[in-house]
């Protein structure tokens, strides 16, 4: 591997508490000029406020970059399930905690 590789390697930490995830069943996106929000809120039925339980900032290159790895990470689980290689309940497209390659 040469230096100019070595230098784009990104060393990314996953805490245990932050491994643990937060759940969210919906998500707000709102934009200005130099920035895209994206709140994560978890929603309760029977429950008349629902809360933030993460906001995400981004600039507007980052929430394409973000876009298109949605949309490349959805079209391989579609090809998944529908290949019938996996199905989304048999455990195998959730991502072992750690050593886990990012894409993006």
């Amino acid at each position: 591997m040469d230096s100019n590789q070595k230098s784009n390697e990104i060393q990314i930490e996953l805490s245990e508490d932050m491994a643990q995830g937060t759940y969210a069943n919906l998500a707000v996106i709102a934009h200005s000029s130099s920035e895209f929000i994206i709140d994560f809120i978890r929603m309760v039925p029977g429950v008349p406020k629902a809360q933030v339980k993460s906001r995400v900032i981004l600039t507007p290159d980052n929430a394409r970059r973000l876009l298109l790895a949605l949309q490349d990470n959805i079209r391989k689980f579609d090809e998944l399930t529908r290949n019938g290689k996996a199905t989304p309940f048999d455990g195998s497209l959730i991502p072992p905690l750690g050593g886990v390659p990012g894409e993006a």
